[in-house]
């Protein structure tokens, strides 16, 4: 029987079935069939794809799914999607563009024409339309009604002039993110961020800003004007200033690994007929390909520091900063143990549980149900504290180690 035939002899609807193409590749038995809608245009390849109950694909315009895990009730309205996952309700619009390393947790929504890699995003976290948004993780808000959001036409800048993508940011982070009682972050419109960025809960940048900063203090209206105009001097290659970078991926590296830690350990009680294993292994798969690009970006970053010692030095001479060879000397030879240091960690991942947290969250799934979103809702101030005191000490762990690999940037 055609593969189409038994998506639709499961209870899948297909309006247009001349309109729908199925790779010979695709495993059917991971593709539900109760409440399925694929529109006309709609392509599906890739061996690992996995699509729960109740998604629909291309009710905007053509959709072309790649080894993709969605969940149930997301609707990816039109565009093209590969090694992705979308948990429950998660959407996307027309003309989407979303690649490798990407996570759209529960309800997280993207308008039309936006571009995602490497994207992490947090239940709730709403993108406007006409958006390029590689390589950060964002959280914030508690609900729909209470979300971060991203105006439309933002950008997050990941490439430098000198051809690096060491530029991940953290809006937001992973310990407090993850317990959805944190104050909202809104970036406006027509504005960007230059990775790589910390940025506070609470922080407001109005529309029309570009910033370069870190926001570290919470609550915050930041407005950025035009820039001074001028013209200087510049020598691609140099790196004049090593150490916010190098310490800003170090801290997002080890985010990335609490989050490791809370999806093995919290998400993994939650699989079930409503979050099905495979949709759990596509999450802790995805997390682990966005944790090595991290790994590949900073260790490239650090392999142009070679060359950058000599430039800084031919050009500087006696006024060259001993500080700062330092630092890249430091990068230059422990490189490649920082992404050992963090592989390490992945591969022990289970040494992190926290059974005192645990027992909560397996208290509040006896008591109202192994809904994600209700559970975690539902804990108390003292209780989220405490499940964030504990991926916090994943964090501090992880970003300690690394950095006692580079003494000069600590």
């Amino acid at each position: 029987m055609d593969k189409l035939q038994q998506i639709v002899k499961k209870g899948a609807r297909v309006p247009d079935p001349h309109g729908v193409v199925i790779g010979d590749e695709v495993d059917v038995n991971r593709i539900a069939g109760e409440g399925v809608v694929l529109y006309p245009g709609t392509r599906i390849q890739g061996s690992r794809t996995f699509i729960a109950p109740g998604v629909r694909i291309g009710a905007e315009g053509p959709a072309t799914l790649d080894n993709c895990h969605v969940g149930p009730r997301a609707a990816l309205k039109g565009g093209f999607f590969s090694e992705a996952v979308f948990l429950a309700d998660a959407s996307c619009g027309l003309g989407a563009h979303v690649r490798q390393g990407t996570i759209l947790e529960e309800g997280a929504s993207i308008a039309h024409t936006v571009g995602l890699k490497q994207t992490i995003l947090f239940p709730f976290v709403t993108l406007g339309s006409l958006i390029n948004f590689c390589d950060c993780l964002m959280a914030g808000g508690s609900s729909r009604k209470d979300h971060s959001e991203v105006g439309s036409s933002y950008i997050h800048f990941n490439y430098t002039p000198n051809q690096d993508k060491a530029t991940a940011s953290l809006i937001g982070d992973v310990p407090n993110g993850v317990m959805l009682n944190q104050p909202p972050i809104f970036l406006g419109g027509q504005g960007g961020l230059v990775g790589p960025c910390r940025i506070a809960y609470g922080t407001v940048i109005a529309a029309g800003s570009i910033y370069r900063k870190d926001q570290l203090k919470p609550g915050r209206l930041i407005i950025e004007g035009g820039g001074r105009g001028g013209s200087v001097p510049y020598s691609k290659g140099i790196y004049r200033n090593v150490k916010r970078q190098a310490f800003n991926n170090i801290v997002y590296m080890a985010n990335l690994v609490a989050l490791m830690s809370w999806y093995t350990h919290v998400r993994r009680q939650f699989v079930g007929e409503r979050f099905p294993q495979s949709l759990h292994e596509g999450l802790i798969d995805t997390l682990r390909l966005a944790i090595d690009e991290r790994i590949q970006r900073f260790t490239s970053f650090c392999e142009k520091l070679d060359e950058s010692k000599t430039l800084y030095r031919q050009q500087m001479g006696d006024s060259a900063s001993s500080d700062l060879i330092n630092q890249k000397n430091q990068l230059i030879g422990n490189r490649d143990q920082a992404g050992d240091l963090i592989r390490r960690s992945l591969d022990s991942i289970e040494t992190f549980e926290n059974k005192a947290f645990l027992s909560i969250v397996l208290r509040k799934i006896d008591s109202i149900g192994p809904t994600y979103i209700d559970v975690i809702k539902s804990l108390d101030a003292g209780e989220a504290l405490q499940g964030t005191v504990w991926l916090q000490q994943v964090v501090d762990e992880i970003t300690g180690q690394v950095l006692n690999l580079f003494p000069a940037i600590r």
